[in-house]
């Protein structure tokens, strides 16, 4: 495996943080991290390839790692994919589940415990995806988004640690920050995502690629064998 690198004086990094910190974008979360200079970014070359793929899972435990030291809100890890930028919604959401398939089974294969805190099975309402074992949700961007807030020039997979959000419901914060990202989504979209849904009320795999999905979608993400995720 390589070694992580830092990007984030990268090109598409310095457009990506300008996109961020963007009076119109929504996620205040999202700002946060970058504000306080705990967003992590990368930058890969096609999320149509496994090329990057052996760079990639490294950087990401090395994220966790750092967080795990310090545990402070508001940290996020980003890929920001050079190609391809003609992307359709669905071709997208393959790609993207490509991605975090191939990772997955890195994970998996190295023995790395999934999140206990979480389901693995994509179906599940409690699902959501693990590295290092820590859970996480993934936010999908790309040229060709219908969501205004997810329409970036390049492929983005932004991975935010779900233990942050339960942090945030301890403290009482959660609601109120939703809320906020939400309204601001609204008024930058002209409507409310439709597949907005809250954790245990419905699978988070519908949210990632940011297209919008029937009750007859099937999540492409295997998930996990039993002895993979039991591994300590």
């Amino acid at each position: 495996m390589h070694l992580p690198t830092d990007d984030s004086g990268h090109p598409l990094a310095v457009q990506f943080q300008d996109f961020i910190r963007s009076q119109p974008f929504p996620c205040v979360g999202a700002k946060s991290a970058l504000s306080k200079g705990q967003m992590k970014i990368v930058v890969a070359r096609s999320i149509a390839s496994s090329w990057d793929d052996p760079r990639l899972y490294p950087a990401l435990l090395a994220f966790i790692c750092r967080y795990r030291a310090k545990p402070d809100l508001f940290q996020s890890f980003a890929v920001i994919f050079e190609d391809p930028t003609d992307l359709g919604e669905e071709a997208f959401e393959r790609h993207l589940w490509n991605r975090v398939q191939s990772l997955s089974d890195k994970d998996a294969f190295l023995g790395q415990r999934y999140d206990a805190r979480v389901e693995a099975d994509p179906n599940d309402p409690h699902f959501s995806l693990s590295f290092g074992g820590e859970a996480f949700f993934v936010v999908g961007m790309h040229p060709g988004a219908s969501r205004p807030a997810r329409r970036f020039p390049h492929p983005v997979l932004v991975f935010n640690l779900r233990a942050q959000f339960e942090q945030l419901r301890a403290e009482g914060r959660y609601e109120k920050l939703r809320s906020a990202i939400l309204s601001r989504d609204e008024a930058l979209a002209g409507s409310i995502n439709p597949m907005l849904a809250r954790h245990g009320d419905a699978s988070e795999a519908r949210q990632y690629s940011g297209r919008a999905v029937g009750a007859d979608w099937v999540c492409p993400f295997r998930g996990r064998a039993p002895e993979a995720q039991d591994a300590a």
